[in-house]
């Protein structure tokens, strides 16, 4: 992705060195230089792998829906699916692979939808949105051991009422549903 505007206020990168590195996540400690002049040595940048999200309706309108614990805000949430894409695979891929894993359901007609920056400011990955319309379950979930999702079918207007209600809050899933929603 470009930026929008040719105003270019690239930060000068003096030093970098990774305080973690997991295979999930690295962090890092850069020391910039901004086009005022001014310094910044204790700038921390999050370097994730690219991320998917899927909204999933079945053949007559009900939406695929996720419930999990996150530990981060220590609570249980209503979600859409979501994952991570692997080294080397399409965003699409890894929509359809995780629609398979987290819910057992696949086909249907798939499309991109949108892609946004989770947090520009200090992290380096997209989150790329599917739409999976007319999907049918085929099989069971296959999680992988430290995932404990409940998958629950819901009509749109449930969803968009947990949505306007507070009951969807990861910023990531919510903004394309309401995307979604405005545009339906």
């Amino acid at each position: 992705m470009k930026p929008q505007n040719s105003d270019d206020r690239t930060w000068e990168l003096l030093h970098s060195e990774y305080i973690v590195k997991r295979p999930w996540l690295h962090a890092r400690r850069d020391h910039v230089k901004l086009p005022t002049g001014e310094e910044h040595d204790e700038y921390y940048v999050l370097e994730y792998p690219e991320w998917i999200n899927v909204i999933a309706l079945t053949p007559d309108g009900m939406m695929v829906m996720e419930r999990q614990y996150r530990h981060g805000l220590r609570r249980t949430d209503y979600e859409i699916c979501a994952g991570v894409v692997e080294p080397g695979e399409a965003p699409i891929d890894a929509a359809r692979r995780e629609l398979l894993e987290e819910t057992g359901y696949a086909g249907g007609n798939w499309r991109e939808f949108m892609t946004i920056a989770p947090n520009p400011a200090n992290m380096t990955n997209y989150s790329h949105t599917f739409i999976a319309e007319g999907v049918t379950q085929c099989s069971s979930q296959h999680l992988d051991r430290t995932e404990d999702i409940e998958v629950l079918l819901m009509s749109p207007d449930e969803v968009y009422n947990l949505l306007r209600d507070g009951g969807i809050i990861q910023a990531l899933m919510a903004a394309p549903l309401w995307r979604y929603f405005h545009e339906k």
